[in-house]
């Protein structure tokens, strides 16, 4: 969802940001130590496409820090589920602001794919999924829908487990074999290669200097990457069936 359809990984990225920052300078002075901020390269690599909680542990663990679990609806910085809960709050009062836009290069290529018979189903790791499809106005374009609060009810694991996707491609009644996967997060392109989809397409909207999101990717399990869907239409669509001639 969050930088494929939806437009709300800068949202989100500006909220972990703000989160990490702070506690990341407060941690700098209390260990006489440098202070070395949270960037994009961080957010892909750590935070992007798995839960909250365990995107600030994996974070944190790249830093070298070790903070406990903290209650769960904890707002203290000190533990995991403070800083998470944290960067939630910060999120949700955007979604209160704004109005989430969408990729018009994805929405153009769903609707190509929909009106060729195809379902085409969304994936989040997102509690908020709902919330944000609601907002961007595309949630009766999908045929199935598997979010965060989904994984949690049926124990999915985070990707880059394949649970999320299998569990998206079982809801549209397909095979992974018979389906296309589009990811922006190395983390998903991993689970979609592990899960033995027919195609993973990665997509670098940042591109990051030096294309360095966009090698991840690629060393990740994509078959292609691209930055605009507009680029993979011959590989999402069947050839037009020419109509048998009768006479």
């Amino acid at each position: 969802m969050d930088g494929v359809v939806t437009q709300s990984m800068r949202a989100h990225f500006a909220a972990w940001k703000d989160v990490f920052d702070a506690f990341l300078k407060g941690h700098a002075e209390m260990q006489n130590g440098p202070y070395v901020p949270f960037c994009m390269e961080d957010y892909f690599t750590y935070v992007d496409g798995v839960p909250r909680f365990e995107g600030t542990r994996r974070f944190l663990d790249s830093r070298g820090i070790a903070l406990p679990l903290g209650a769960p609806d904890s707002l203290d910085p000190r533990t995991i589920h403070g800083l998470g809960n944290l960067k939630n709050r910060r999120f949700q009062t955007w979604l209160e602001q704004n109005n989430v836009p969408t990729y018009a290069d994805t929405i153009d290529l769903i609707r190509a794919v929909k009106a060729r018979g195809i379902k085409v189903g969304v994936f989040s790791a997102s509690r908020n999924a709902e919330r944000v499809l609601k907002s961007a106005g595309v949630l009766d374009l999908f045929d199935a829908k598997v979010d965060g609060v989904d994984a949690e009810n049926l124990h999915l694991a985070a990707k880059p487990d394949p649970a999320l996707l299998l569990e998206t491609a079982r809801r549209l009644g397909a095979r992974p074999s018979r389906v296309i996967v589009v990811e922006d997060a190395v983390s998903g392109v991993k689970a979609g290669a592990a899960g033995g989809f027919r195609h993973v397409i990665g997509v670098d909207r940042e591109q990051i200097g030096e294309k360095k999101h966009d090698r991840a990717l690629r060393a990740s399990g994509a078959d292609i990457v691209t930055r605009d869907l507009g680029d993979v239409y011959d590989l999402c669509l069947p050839p037009v069936q020419a109509k048998e001639n009768t006479r």
